[in-house]
């Protein structure tokens, strides 16, 4: 089905005229146009939208409903075409964000970056914090959009959320770890390791519940909110890790190298995206925001 704009304006005219004598006045257009118009229309539609008689026509029910799209269709027009000739760089408004400390470092800055360039005068304001405490914020509208492991989220009644990527979870291990001769590592043959765990944005959680899963009990040395520490732990050889490829580097901050292994076993992946209040009316800043968010993610993210 192929809709043309022209033939909905068309519709709306007689359909607010109440005839087709009338839309032609209003139009300026011929008759004959109008009425090809309303029998392509009925054919694309496989419905009748005009019950015809002596003094004009009346929308049938099938009429009705395709009214109301009709004019939905012509204002989301409108809006693209008021969107596309406003200039960017002189759009203005205030953006409050959300992001967990791992979006934070290895998802926000580049993210950030791309959104400032295209619109620069709009005023954007961070939260860093904890994703149950963003819950909270976006539920009472502190926040107009968070950037999170959507996978977690609790407040899905209250909460609209779209996934950006998803990142595949590696074992990290240092360059002269035996295990690195294998090309894929299951978790029986990591769990008499010794594990250091990353405590941010509740991956420590994810992990636990997969050891259960598999029933093997992890042999865990550390604990700690720091990339960098789990990455220089590592490559000095004090323990693995098994974390989201997104934030895996080969080298440590001295320098030390450290390589990844793929998991045999089908773990679930990590579901980084976006999340909003629902029902909510974003505004033209917020749009934009997820717009270039999708963007970044299609040409930035892993899979």
């Amino acid at each position: 089905m192929s809709l043309s704009l022209k033939n909905i304006r068309y519709f709306i005219a007689v359909a607010e005229a109440e005839s087709i004598t009338g839309a032609t006045q209003s139009l300026n257009i011929s008759q004959s146009v109008i009425t090809e118009a309303i029998k392509s229309l009925e054919a694309e539609l496989g419905a009748t939208l005009f019950q015809r008689h002596a003094r004009g026509m009346v929308l049938t029910h099938a009429g009705h409903q395709f009214l109301r799209h009709a004019h939905q269709i012509l204002a989301a027009v409108r809006n693209a075409q008021q969107a596309l000739s406003a200039r960017p760089d002189t759009m203005v408004g205030r953006l409050n964000v959300g992001v967990t400390p791992m979006m934070t470092g290895y998802f926000l800055p580049y993210l950030l970056d791309r959104y400032r360039r295209v619109f620069p005068k709009v005023e954007i304001q961070l939260i860093e914090d904890r994703r149950d405490y963003l819950e909270h914020l976006l539920v009472n509208g502190e926040l107009d959009v968070a950037l999170l492991v959507v996978s977690n989220i609790e407040n899905r009644q209250a909460l609209e959320a779209e996934t950006l990527m998803e990142v595949p979870w590696r074992v990290w291990l240092p360059a002269n770890h035996p295990l690195r001769e294998l090309g894929s590592l299951a978790l029986t043959e990591i769990a008499d390791e010794a594990l250091i765990m990353l405590k941010i944005d509740e991956l420590e959680e994810s992990t636990h519940a997969w050891w259960r899963a598999a029933g093997l009990k992890p042999r865990t040395t550390l604990r700690t909110e720091s990339v960098e520490a789990v990455r220089s732990l590592v490559a000095t050889g004090a323990g693995l890790a098994i974390l989201p490829d997104l934030l895996y580097r080969p080298w440590s901050l001295d320098g030390d190298r450290l390589e990844v292994r793929n998991i045999l076993e089908e773990m679930p992946r990590l579901a980084i995206g976006v999340a909003w209040r629902r029902g909510s009316r974003s505004s033209e800043a917020t749009q934009n925001f997820l717009i270039v968010a999708r963007e970044h993610s299609r040409t930035h993210g892993r899979s």
